[in-house]
């Protein structure tokens, strides 16, 4: 069991600037143990040894599971922004935006069913995300933990932006982007968690929930 999880010389010493390489592999390791073993079974000495560094080693990249938890997330999330990030420089109009990026987000879920999983649905958010929030009046990008409410703050930007092309909204931007987004969230939670189930075609469940979403809170010309 413990051979899955190791990584061919995580052992030794790492080379001066190779530090971002270890700091990968702990994120690696840790990711899946949480996934196989669960979150709260995991501890930091599991985790060093599995990428046969000493607990106190590991403690020079992160300062607990938590912080370990958190850049996991940032990872996630940071797909998310970059892909947002593409298609809001696509000069689509904004309620076509809108739409690439709901099916940008399902698509990246669908594909990376582990990683959403860990992220959404495992029930171990971070207490410092719980406690900040998804959209705090300051966000610094910099900042662990940060990647989720950059995400938000963007979806509400599209909202901004439909408002301005003259398409009004039927909520208040924030409760709109909630909106949007639980209902995809619910749509990709069941995909993942009941593959086996015989759902209809995918792709028409997926343009359907968008569709959906966007009639509910944007009103359309």
């Amino acid at each position: 069991m413990k051979s899955e999880l190791s990584t061919p010389g995580v052992g030794s010493r790492k080379k001066r600037g190779e530090g971002h390489t270890r700091r990968e592999e702990i994120l690696l390791a840790a990711k899946k143990l949480f996934l196989r073993e669960g979150y709260e079974a995991t501890t930091i000495r599991r985790i060093a040894d599995v990428v046969g560094v000493s607990a106190p080693a590991l403690y020079l990249y992160f300062k607990d599971k938590e912080a370990i938890m958190l850049a996991l997330c940032d990872e996630t999330f940071g797909i998310l922004v970059e892909r947002m990030g593409k298609i809001e420089k696509t000069g689509l109009p904004p309620i076509e935006r809108l739409r690439q990026c709901g099916e940008a987000y399902v698509r990246f879920a669908l594909d990376n069913p582990q990683e959403y999983w860990l992220t959404f649905l495992s029930g171990n958010t971070p207490k410092k995300v719980k406690d900040k929030g998804h959209k705090p009046e300051a966000i610094d990008p910099n900042e662990p933990g940060s990647a989720g409410a950059t995400a938000f703050a963007k979806l509400m930007g599209m909202f901004r932006d439909i408002e301005n092309a003259g398409m009004p909204l039927y909520f208040p931007v924030d409760t709109a982007a909630e909106l949007v987004w639980m209902s995809l969230h619910g749509l990709v939670a069941a995909l993942i968690t009941s593959p086996e189930f015989p759902w209809t075609k995918r792709d028409a469940l997926i343009s359907g929930m968008i569709d959906m979403a966007v009639r509910g809170v944007v009103r359309l010309p």
